[in-house]
């Protein structure tokens, strides 16, 4: 061993800075050997220094180690792994690769990065990607403290970092558009708009280049580093650039008052299949991080991208903890949205447990203990978990009020009873006794699928752009092209889009649960038809900022409403409402159709509506859906001998009546209510 490095110590993993240099450790049961490449940072493409771990010294258990002092934050490192490559038995070495430290906190060299060289034979090292030590210790937080905002109190807002203001017309200098800096330029926007959390796609590390020839991965759902955020989104040229960039951004939404929840992909990685690139964990210990077929040469697929992690194996769950305990503890993030959670319920052989390991700690974790932590209850091998998933604390997407709400403003039959349970915040599908309403969190459009605007032009996708034939992307869209297919439509029909967006919102924020509302379709962000732009980095999925003035009526319309909604303790329960037929002393609900106390359940239905009262607060709304194709007239309830019905929302009326703060709500003082086709109008009393 040479006398210049020390054998370091087995904990932390990744590198970790002291006083007088680095400890490295790296985990790998089966390896025969270690190298760790040390880089300058002028030149990436061969190593400056290559240091050679001795098993006797620099091995402890199954974990490596050295230190090496001398060394900084910003310095540039890599490994190779010595071991068997015997894909037969899982095993998957190979050390003409450079691999990626599964722990790195930061990332370089994505600008000469060539995933086709990590697939073929050869040493790929000139085009790597590497990692950057990083000491997270000298940051200025300036007292910045995660805001804790209840579920009843939220409204998300899912969003893409580089989508959002990687368009011209976001007027940024184009250095920080698409980046983490830019993201805070608009956060005035935001504001305005009403979020009180943002969701962001994926921005750990991932690989643009996982996609078909000729395009690029736009979501990022194709991670590679866990810890580090995505150097494509930062400003900064500098190593360290983007670790502090995203922390700005995080310190900048706090102060704004809005949260900042990572969406997080530990079902699968950027590796792919059994063809797939060796970038990291499969050069490292390919049988300890994946889930592997009876036959170990191939890849067990339950996230329907070629290869699945091993979430419940201890050191793949360590990994998960260790990451997520990082972005809360170091990176001050507010929560996690886990992609395809189902998938880390499933044990080292692929079989779903009841009680997984990974989930709880999850669950349990002392560090986690104040954050979101929302799950999409299914993978893509089927299981579908919506209404049982583990624990106590975990939100989850809520899938069925997105379809039952598309079917009932399309005006499909038989929809009305689902979705008066999915108004209610889903007891028939969340039966666990004391759960609040609102962790469901319940949405019409997310990334994946048709934007708002979409669902009312296109009748079927138009996904030729991502070079599959149109076979990608569901067909179970339950959208309606209001009569004519595509953009280019006469005014009527255009009129009656705008309305049908407006439903979709209204049904959206006078529901019990959590909101959460898709980037742009405050302003009918249109992706062309195409409902799978995970590879569209383009104007195709990009926020248009020209849009903001174009269909400034509609935004004021969902601002309208996501204010009118925070500011009503009705909507802000932390349990379920009382479903009665008469007035009661507690919060409640009373079902209703064209006529009081009659509500329609019937096949052929098409209207619903409720009063929603909170008698300690003084509240008190009358809520009217037509979704049939000609205007009915519903009974409204009496009010108090001093109190009056005031209209908030008649999405038939035209802007800026439509919706109206209840300060300058027009008086409406008949008890019959006529509603045009295709409209939702909402009543709150006063005196």
């Amino acid at each position: 061993m040479s006398a210049k490095v020390l054998p370091g110590q087995s904990y932390p993993l990744g590198a970790t800075v002291y006083a007088v240099g680095v400890n490295f450790c790296l985990y790998s049961k089966p390896a025969t050997g270690l190298d760790l490449l040390l880089f300058e940072a002028s030149d990436l493409t061969q190593p400056s220094r290559v240091i050679t771990f001795n098993p006797k010294w620099n091995r402890t258990f199954y974990y490596w180690h050295v230190f090496v002092p001398g060394l900084k934050a910003g310095q540039i490192y890599a490994y190779r792994v010595h071991g068997p490559f015997d894909p037969a038995q899982g095993h998957r070495f190979d050390a003409t690769k450079v691999l990626l430290d599964p722990y790195a906190r930061a990332v370089v060299g994505d600008d000469v990065y060539d995933r086709a060289a990590a697939i073929g034979p050869g040493d790929n090292c000139a085009t790597a990607l590497k990692g950057v030590v990083v000491d997270t210790r000298n940051y200025n937080w300036q007292g910045d403290r995660p805001l804790t905002i209840p579920y009843a109190s939220s409204i998300i807002y899912e969003m893409h970092v580089g989508g959002f203001t990687r368009c011209a017309s976001s007027g940024l200098p184009e250095a920080q558009r698409g980046t983490f800096a830019g993201l805070i330029e608009k956060i005035p926007y935001l504001q305005a708009l009403g979020i009180t959390a943002v969701e962001l796609l994926p921005i750990h590390q991932f690989d643009a280049q996982d996609v078909r020839p000729g395009l690029e991965n736009y979501w990022g759902y194709s991670t590679l580093g866990f810890f580090a955020p995505h150097r494509a989104y930062s400003s900064c040229k500098d190593p360290l650039g983007p670790v502090n960039e995203f922390r700005d951004m995080v310190k900048a939404l706090h102060r704004a008052g809005i949260e900042v929840i990572l969406d997080v992909v530990f079902n699968h990685s950027a590796e792919g299949n059994h063809e797939g690139p060796t970038l990291s964990f499969k050069g490292i210990d390919n049988e300890t991080y994946y889930l592997l077929e009876a036959n170990p040469f191939y890849y067990s697929n339950y996230s329907g991208c070629g290869n699945t992690l091993s979430p419940n194996h201890a050191v793949v769950g360590r990994l998960i903890l260790d990451s997520l305990r990082y972005w809360v503890s170091e990176m001050h993030v507010d929560g996690f949205r886990f992609d395809l959670a189902s998938v880390m319920s499933r044990d080292m052989t692929g079989k779903p447990l009841e009680d997984p390991p990974i989930l709880w700690s999850i669950e349990s974790d002392p560090i986690l203990a104040g954050t979101k932590i929302i799950a999409e209850a299914w993978d893509a091998a089927g299981l579908y978990q919506v209404g049982t998933f583990i624990g106590d604390r975990f939100a989850e997407w809520n899938g069925p009020y997105r379809d039952h709400v598309r079917q009932f403003v399309k005006g499909d039959a038989g929809v009305v009873p689902d979705l008066a349970a999915r108004l209610l915040g889903s007891p028939d599908i969340y039966q666990k006794p004391n759960r609040e309403p609102n962790r469901s969190i319940h949405f019409v459009t997310c990334h994946d699928g048709f934007t708002l605007n979409d669902l009312t032009t296109y009748n079927q996708k138009y996904n030729e752009a991502n070079h599959e034939f149109n076979r990608d992307g569901t067909d179970a869209n339950h959208s309606w092209n209001c009569g004519v297919e595509g953009p280019a439509a006469p005014p009527e029909i255009e009129h009656l889009r705008d309305r049908q967006i407006k439903n979709f919102l209204t049904l959206l924020f006078m529901a019990q649960g959590t909101p959460m509302l898709l980037m742009g379709d405050e302003i009918r962000r249109t992706q062309r038809g195409n409902n799978n732009a995970y590879c569209q980095d383009n104007e195709i999925s990009w926020f248009n900022w020209h849009d903001v003035e174009r269909e400034a009526s509609l935004l004021r319309f969902t601002q309208g409403l996501i204010h009118f909604i925070q500011n009503l303790h009705v909507f802000r329960l932390e349990h379920l409402l009382r479903v009665t037929t008469t007035w009661h002393h507690e919060p409640h609900l009373i079902w209703h159709g064209t006529c009081l106390d009659q509500p329609d359940w019937s096949e052929q239905s098409h209207t619903l509506a409720f009063t929603l009262c909170h008698p300690e607060a003084k509240e008190q709304l009358h809520i009217m859906f037509n979704a049939y194709w000609e205007p009915l007239i519903f009974e409204l309830p009496d009010l108090g001998p001093h109190e009056r019905w005031y209209r908030i929302v008649d999405t038939a009326v035209e802007p800026p009546r439509d919706f109206c703060y209840p300060n300058e709500a027009p008086l409406f003082e008949s008890h019959l209510y006529p509603i045009e086709p295709r409209s939702s109008v909402v009543l709150m009393s006063k005196r």
